[in-house]
């Protein structure tokens, strides 16, 4: 109970702090707000670009690999010639893996062709993403349709002149109609619609099968080198749902090194890349930002806090004869002390709160006038309650306790 009163004695003090000298207690508490909303707003844009650039990372699977000829590596020193002269994954390569590869769900070759024209009838979408994979392509990524279907297995062997589109280049063409079962012109060759895959909308990284034609490996061969540098050769392995992604890539990288003759003690001339890789490059670069919060923010709150220990001290000034009559009724030290701490924890947690409102403000607004979805969690605000708290604590510890020390006679006397 008595834990109770101090607390409600000590918001009514703080109430009458601001309420008697509003500029003065307004400009000590806009040190904390903007603090608090400085670290709050980072890290709420933090959280919101990790889960929109990590949904992008999962569109490529926790548990795949590609094979390709350059690594993923981030930063300002990349080692070039060190990989420039290495061979493409190539579709021989690819045979051999999906005859060896025992962890392996599926093996896919792909290659991939940008700035293409699709045309049917008199309307025309420039600057499509010709893709063209093996009859395993749907095995390696996730695909959602919302129209027709995936490729038969009759229709890869063969070559097939069939496709499947996205979602943007079927609005382009066809408009309200259904694409499924017409025919338009690719690169010179007129191409079957069997499929068409659903809107995403383009994501953090720019990853969207809206703007891409899909179509069978065996009809690709007879329109381009799908070997060739340009077409961007890569093989993607998925990895079966019970066996962990080292163990696949322990066994895919044996077995690269089989298929190329690599002896023992020399390097590898492919690059096996993975979405770990992504992720820990974006979680380093999340991290500096955070930092970069921590310290913007940071300077505010302390501000702020100087700011409240001066609305404290002055505090203690004006009530030092109050003091003196709770100490000579019997009010011990640590009364006191708590009363005026309590006071000064009350005072940033309006700061706080008041920055703590402003992100979430912002929050509904960008919500409301973008499709960008910002998400403020309750870790966040936890956080900037933690915070306010801690500031408190610490500006208001030593006025509090020089309050404390007080001679209750030389108190009354003031």
């Amino acid at each position: 109970m008595l834990v109770f009163r101090l607390i409600g004695e000590s918001f009514r003090f703080a109430w009458d702090a601001l309420r008697q000298n509003k500029l003065r207690t307004s400009l000590s508490l806009l040190g904390i707000t903007i603090g608090i909303f400085i670290i709050i707003a980072v890290f709420t844009g933090v959280d919101t670009m990790r889960n929109n650039i990590q949904a992008s990372v999962d569109k490529l699977g926790s548990n795949t690999l590609f094979v390709q000829k350059w690594p993923w590596i981030f930063g300002d020193s990349y080692p070039w010639w060190k990989y420039v002269n290495r061979p493409e994954p190539s579709y021989r390569d690819y045979l051999a893996l999906r005859e060896r590869m025992e962890s392996a769900k599926g093996v896919c070759f792909e290659v991939s062709a940008s700035g293409r024209t699709v045309k049917y009838r008199s309307a025309s979408v420039e600057g499509a993403f010709l893709n063209a994979a093996t009859h395993e392509y749907d095995q390696t990524w996730n695909l959602e349709f919302q129209a027709g279907r995936y490729f038969t297995d009759n229709e890869s062997q063969t070559g097939s002149p069939v496709c499947i589109m996205g979602a943007e280049i079927a609005e382009g063409l066809f408009g309200s109609d259904d694409p499924v079962g017409k025919q338009i012109k690719l690169v010179g060759r007129r191409v079957t619609v069997v499929g068409v895959f659903k809107k995403e909308g383009e994501d953090m990284m720019g990853m969207s099968q809206d703007k891409n034609v899909l179509v069978p490996m065996n009809f690709a061969k007879g329109i381009f080198d799908i070997n060739n540098e340009r077409y961007n050769p890569q093989i993607t392995v998925r990895g079966k749902e019970h066996i962990s992604l080292d163990e696949v890539e322990s066994e895919l990288k044996g077995q690269m090194r089989a298929i190329r003759r690599i002896g023992p003690g020399q390097e590898e001339d492919f690059s096996l890349n993975k979405t770990t890789m992504l992720s820990n490059q974006l979680d380093l670069m999340f991290d500096a930002i955070n930092i970069g919060g921590w310290i913007i923010g940071g300077f505010s709150i302390l501000v702020g806090g100087f700011g409240i220990a001066n609305i404290m001290f002055v505090s203690v000034r004006e009530r030092t004869n109050i003091i003196g009559i709770q100490k000579s009724l019997g009010a011990k030290n640590y009364f006191i002390l708590l009363q005026f701490i309590f006071e000064a924890v009350v005072l940033c947690l309006m700061g706080g709160l008041c920055g703590l409102l402003l992100v979430y403000l912002i929050t509904l607004l960008v919500n409301a006038l973008t499709d960008f979805t910002v998400v403020l969690y309750l870790s966040n605000i936890m956080l900037g309650i933690s915070v306010s708290v801690i500031i408190g604590m610490i500006s208001g510890f030593w006025p509090a306790y020089s309050a404390s020390r007080l001679d209750p006679v030389e108190a009354i006397r003031s």
